[in-house]
């Protein structure tokens, strides 16, 4: 039940990120760096409103009515972009990419916030991997749709297919939830109907108390910091070694199979047994060992096939590999923690690292630093990036061994 949630909730929002991708294009692609500006900024708006509902509701209400919130806005894009006039189209484009953006990052810190309140730490370590080859497959599976029906029935019906799509994701969590309460924790079978409390801005109180929680900050800033160096760097070379509209697209579609192809293999035969066998730490700190290898091997040779081989690396052993860790490390914390603080990393800290990484990045531009200047500047960010990540799953052990929260 739970791969199958994820499945159709990646589902979802695969089908809607061409869509949003496209949208940022028409609407002036110097116009981009602001989007993500105010992608932080509604990030900001919506997580402490996220955190009030938490405090307020028991779990399968304050999801259900998330999710609920999100569909309406799809009907809402719905209805703008097929009722309003073509003048209005680009504004409407840039309000739906902001939208999307948060959706995306939103909606998943939902998801693994109920599978950290639903599963124990041993079954997370065995598990997370098969659940996250679900979100794999919905990636997949989302790509197809919009790219066989979008010429046909056009970007604004992909829309309402997007939301049948979450709708199935919602039943599917509700089942799930009932599940947990009468099967995973037998001693507390209304878990899922209790009220966490607290007020809206727990989040921030409680990441700001906790090393533990300030340590996921550090690991959530220093990812998104590199992978938003990694972007731009891939930008510069894939403009200068491949010309063509066409043959930039088919580049990157081609980056996207061969991701999600190795990802599927690695999640559903490897991810499990690897963070049984050496621990959720050094499963962590795979990802930062990978960025520190291919940022050197970048900077020595910034060419085509080394981004490519890099590229397709990390993000694999973050889908495989970080992702699934990470997630794992929330799972012997309260449930205050398991949604307030979650939310708050997966969302506010996650763009606050994007915008210092591609500010960062115009900074070395500035200064003169070339693709293989920027690359290097990158390896000592790993570095410490690795340190961190075996200090979390040091603390991760500690933590699981401690009273159950």
């Amino acid at each position: 039940l739970s791969a199958l949630y994820f499945f159709f909730f990646i589902a979802s929002y695969f089908i809607l990120r061409p869509i949003r991708d496209q949208m940022g294009v028409a609407g002036g692609v110097r116009n981009l760096p602001w989007l993500f500006s105010g992608t932080l900024l509604a990030m900001l708006a919506v997580s402490p409103m996220f955190s009030a509902l938490v405090s307020r509701w028991p779990r399968k209400r304050f999801v259900a009515w998330s999710y609920r919130a999100l569909m309406l806005c799809l009907l809402a894009f719905y209805a703008a972009l097929v009722g309003l006039p073509e003048s209005s189209q680009v504004w409407i484009g840039r309000a739906f990419f902001i939208w999307v953006s948060v959706f995306n990052l939103f909606a998943v810190s939902v998801f693994w916030a109920v599978m950290a309140d639903v599963f124990k730490s041993e079954s997370s370590r065995r598990l997370y991997g098969v659940i996250a080859a679900g979100g794999t497959l919905g990636a997949l599976a989302g790509g197809v749709v919009t790219t066989v029906l979008v010429e046909v029935l056009g970007a604004p019906a992909l829309l309402l297919i997007s939301l049948v799509m979450l709708e199935l994701a919602l039943w599917c969590m509700f089942a799930l939830t009932r599940r947990s309460d009468s099967e995973v924790d037998a001693t507390r079978p209304n878990r899922g109907s209790e009220i966490i409390g607290g007020s809206a801005i727990d989040g921030f109180k409680l990441a700001i108390r906790s090393p533990y929680l300030l340590g996921m900050c550090g690991y959530m800033l220093l990812y998104t910091i590199g992978s938003t160096f990694l972007y731009f760097l891939q930008a510069q070379i894939v403009d200068t070694s491949i010309d063509g509209r066409a043959a930039q697209t088919a580049y990157f579609a081609n980056v996207d199979i061969w991701v999600n192809s190795l990802t599927l293999i690695l999640q559903v035969f490897l991810t499990g047994r690897l963070m049984a066998r050496i621990g959720v730490g050094l499963t962590l700190a795979a990802l930062p060992l990978i960025s520190i290898i291919g940022f050197a091997g970048l900077g020595l040779a910034p060419v085509l096939f080394a981004v490519v081989v890099f590229t397709v690396a990390r993000r694999v052993t973050n889908f495989a590999f970080s992702r699934p860790a990470r997630e794992a490390l929330f799972v012997p914390l309260s449930r205050g923690e398991k949604y307030k603080a979650k939310n708050l990393i997966d969302t506010v800290v996650y763009r606050v690292g994007d915008q210092i990484g591609a500010w960062t990045n115009g900074v070395l531009i500035w200064l003169g630093l070339g693709i293989g200047g920027i690359a290097f500047s990158a390896v000592p960010l790993a570095a410490i990036w690795l340190v961190l990540s075996l200090w979390l799953g040091r603390k991760y052990v500690l933590k699981q061994s401690g009273p159950p929260q």
